[in-house]
């Protein structure tokens, strides 16, 4: 391995015209591709199979227009007025006609007329009903929904609910604050403004390519609106880490006095195969996101892998080549004055690597027992999909969810669609009595009612109102006892579903916790093999993957101590805390896994590399950390920079992923690679490296230290 990538370093730095051309085409191509191509992601969060979907898809045939988008036009009567006022009663009028002319509206329904009114008379619900889901709305039909709120009066306030509005989440310059940080934490680690801006470039350019590529995409399928934000931040910190990795070990020989080129290719063998495994196991973590069965978030997985894959390939190729054009210039200026000047063997991370090998023991125990403590709110952790109240504390989606619980209970927010089926109209209506009967009787329901029927009435829909609101664990239980008391009265080939986007919500939930362990089977699994042959050794990736339990652990204690208990939720700008949403512990788990294995091979790989070459196993624990410290400690602050940007977001969920991932590549990066690793390395001793010899006959030999290098003739590598 570390000879094909010398070989390829090389090739790069003398052919480096050549391969920036290509790069440089292949950006063009992409770019075009995405602006000729590129179509608009969704907000679907839906999983076929579940009883929501198919409920929902059967709507599609028997009630198209029930399948369509719905939405609600909450209006409120001025202080002590009521909606039966005639200037008020004369302005929803208006009101409800001015909602008729929504491009792509069927049907909007007068609060009079179905009998949505509160009870004290002063708040009223006009149903609107438009024909294709919400992710296939053109823009001008929401933007002129959302432009409803402008109807509001001395007479009437006017809020239109609900979530219709597919989109990427807006990018503004509160995000730039994070490239910002990790550029001034690049320019101090390196001393040199050229470095620092190569670094930078490379990484944008990476994340540019995938971005291209992902928009190419959403031509040919469904994107969520989640999966650009969640592949920028990503692209971003992964870019910067793996080019700053090569980077520092270039700059290292290059100040040891080693040839440029040379220098170039023997970090693009060494590091680069850190970088290259690592950046693996973060592919194998996202792509591995297909094997839960869930659509959207298989798109969001593989599009983060993509751009991580397109991370790894310019730090591989484009930065060798950018390396030989900018020459020494990557070293600060008195060290260009100096060649050959020796790097300094103290330092910060040499005297904390023998530290801490010193008092392995009570480390391990205060690490161990201190993560433990973090994570225990995670015991408690709840999970739903978005809903109104998680929508910012201004938007029209907040508002009108917080009116129509104030006026009609929570519950209101997220009403229970039952869809009955029958081969004829007089056995579908003899159900839905029975299904009222049952719904009625339910602790936790505050209305049942019909809704709706197909033209020849076999198909029928009801409306269950629960007490509770659609995120809370009551809803939840309320989806699970409510099929259990309709289901058996459909007998004779009738069917009858409980759906709407509550139900939905709680059949992904329900789907994702279910596909949690195989997921982390099928993902630790082929991580661990991946680490066994690059590190030949079995505890190695063992320590490792236990390292991640608990900086999961306690990543995930700490996200719901925020953001569901409230504690410093001000802090984030969180206005509302409440339940996870739904697919954020899987997508932080594939995330984090990937980015605990960058750190894990980075600085294991340096101590490895030390005890191939001769040094027993603790000092090769302190030398590899020495000279690993200053790197990682600046690729996890530049990654937790960017991370952090994102928790400016507005949205609710890149705020909880932006901050979980800040938290979990803090922890993971100091407490558990910088300070848990080393010091169990350390009691392992030469044990941490036993590998049975029957295994070492099975499996392949890859060289991520650069033995090769040493022994075999650098001619071998020749490009000319």
């Amino acid at each position: 391995m570390a000879n094909l990538l010398y070989r390829l370093g090389r090739f790069s730095y003398q052919r480096r015209r050549l391969v920036a051309a290509v790069w440089a085409l292949f950006l063009v191509v992409l770019g075009v591709g995405a602006l000729t191509l590129g179509g608009k992601t969704a907000n679907t969060f839906s999983i076929p199979g579940t009883e929501s979907q198919r409920a929902l898809d059967a709507l599609k045939q028997e009630l198209p227009a029930a399948s369509g988008a719905s939405a609600t036009v909450v209006v409120k009567a001025p202080d002590g007025k009521t909606l039966a006022d005639p200037t008020v009663k004369a302005a929803v009028g208006a009101t409800v006609a001015k909602v008729a002319t929504v491009p792509e509206v069927i049907a909007a329904v007068d609060p009079f007329t179905s009998k949505a009114i509160s009870p004290d008379g002063t708040t009223g619900l006009i149903s609107v009903q438009f024909d294709k889901p919400a992710d296939e709305l053109a823009p001008e039909s929401s933007d002129a929904y959302d432009a409803l709120s402008g109807l509001s009066s001395g007479d009437l306030e006017v809020v239109p609910g609900g979530q219709i509005k597919a989109g990427i989440p807006e990018i503004g310059a509160t995000e730039v604050i994070g490239v910002a940080v990790a550029a001034v934490v690049l320019i101090v680690t390196f001393g040199s403004l050229v470095a620092a801006g190569m670094t930078l470039l490379t990484a944008l350019l990476g994340v540019l390519a995938g971005m291209a590529g992902l928009f190419i995409v959403t031509a040919f399928t469904d994107v969520s609106s989640t999966a650009p934000i969640l592949a920028l931040m990503l692209g971003l910190a992964v870019g910067i880490d793996y080019s700053l990795f090569i980077s520092s070990r270039h700059r290292t020989q290059l100040g040891e006095g080693m040839d440029p080129e040379e220098s170039v290719a023997r970090a693009t063998a060494t590091a680069g195969s850190a970088v290259l495994f690592a950046g693996a196991t973060v592919v194998i973590a996202l792509a591995g996101l297909s094997v839960v069965g869930v659509p959207f978030l298989t798109a969001m997985g593989l599009a983060a892998a993509a751009t991580v894959l397109t991370a790894v390939l310019v730090a591989l190729t484009l930065l060798p080549a950018l390396l030989g054009f900018v020459g020494n210039r990557v070293l600060p200026r008195k060290l260009r004055k100096a060649p050959g000047a020796a790097a300094p063997v103290g330092g910060f991370g040499f005297r904390w690597g023998r530290l801490v090998t010193r008092l392995r023991v009570p480390i391990v125990a205060i690490g161990i027992i201190g993560l433990g403590v973090l994570a225990i709110p995670a015991k408690d952790m709840q999970l739903a999909l978005p809903d109104g109240a998680s929508a910012p504390a201004e938007s029209n989606q907040r508002i009108a969810y917080d009116l129509t619980a104030a006026a009609f209970g929570p519950g209101a927010n997220g009403p229970l669609v039952v869809v009955v089926k029958s081969n004829d109209a007089a056995t579908s209506n003899g159900l839905v009595q029975q299904v009222l009967g049952k719904a009625q009787g339910l602790p936790d329901v505050l209305a049942a009612q019909p809704a709706a029927a197909s033209q020849d009435g076999t198909t029928r829909l009801l409306q269950v109102i629960p007490k509770s609101g659609p995120a809370s664990a009551e809803t939840a239980e309320l989806v699970k006892d409510l099929r259990a008391a309709v289901q058996p009265l459909a007998t004779g080939g009738a069917s009858i579903s409980v759906t709407g986007n509550t139900a939905v919500g709680v059949d992904v939930s329900n789907k994702l916790s279910d596909a949690l362990p195989t997921y982390l089977f099928v993902v630790i699994g082929l991580s661990f093999l991946l680490l066994l042959l690059a590190f030949r050794s079995v505890l190695v990736p063992l320590k490792a993957t236990l390292g991640f339990v608990l900086t999961i652990g306690a990543t995930f204690g700490i996200t719901v101590a925020v953001f569901q208990e409230g504690h410093l939720a001000s802090l984030v700008g969180l206005d509302s805390p409440g339940p996870l949403v739904s697919f954020l512990p899987i997508i932080m788990m594939g995330i984090l896994f990937g980015l605990a294995m960058d750190y894990e091979v980075f600085i294991v790989s340096r101590v490895r590399e030390e005890f191939v070459h001769g040094l027993h196993a603790n000092d090769a624990t302190v030398q590899g950390l020495g000279h690993g410290a200053r790197v990682v400690t600046a690729a996890a602050l530049i990654m937790a920079s960017v991370f952090a940007g994102f928790i400016l977001v507005e949205d609710p969920i890149i705020k909880a992923i932006g901050f979980g991932l800040t938290i979990g590549v803090l922890i993971d990066a100091f407490v558990v690679r910088m300070t848990l690793v080393p010091a169990i390395l350390s009691l392992l001793g030469d044990r941490a490296w036993w590998f049975p010899k029957w295994l070492d006959r099975l499996t392949p030999k890859v060289d991520i230290e650069g033995e090769t290098l040493r022994t075999e003739p650098r001619q071998l590598a020749d490009v000319n």
